[in-house]
């Protein structure tokens, strides 16, 4: 068998970790939980955040402008959350690291996970280009970084969708 290690997003794997204290599950992904070797995180509850918290949008840019200081993560009260997002961005870097990932799938649209599209900033559900803060920093440290739908699509194209069934 190949070896793999993943780095998925806890919501994902059915925790209760959303910012409305949901989740997101992927049926495909709690199979692989079952048969590979996953490390699940919550970047936001990583840094700090609560379970459930206020919405938040980076305000200002995305993810690496966000580690630049260029940009905020602001949550729908106001609140300026940036540091916890950051803080748990560079914790979901460090465990990659640490436990050699070699494949990472992270919510879409998340201002943490997003890997392609994020949410605008203005809290009207419109969406625009630009990853998220841990996705951001992941991969300006070299990671492959896939949201759910592109990871099961790259699991299909390559034939490995078998390691989720």
């Amino acid at each position: 068998m190949l070896s793999m290690k993943f780095l998925i997003s806890a919501c994902l794997l059915g925790d209760r970790v959303r910012y409305d204290g949901q989740h997101a599950a992927q049926q495909y992904l709690q199979q692989l939980l079952q048969q590979q070797q996953v490390i699940k995180i919550c970047p936001e509850q990583a840094g700090g955040l609560a379970t459930p918290r206020a919405a938040a949008e980076i305000v200002g840019g995305d993810g690496s402008d966000v580690l630049n200081a260029r940009a905020r993560v602001l949550d729908c009260e106001g609140v300026d959350v940036s540091a916890a997002f950051v803080k748990g961005a560079y914790l979901t870097l460090q465990l990659a690291q640490y436990h050699q990932v070699t494949h990472i799938v992270l919510k879409s649209k998340s201002p943490s996970c997003g890997t392609a599209h994020i949410y605008d900033g203005h809290f009207r559900g419109q969406l625009r280009s630009g990853a998220g803060v841990t996705a951001a920093l992941l991969q300006q440290h070299g990671f492959e970084v896939w949201d759910e739908q592109s990871f099961w699509q790259y699991l299909t194209t390559q034939g490995l969708a078998w390691l989720a069934e």
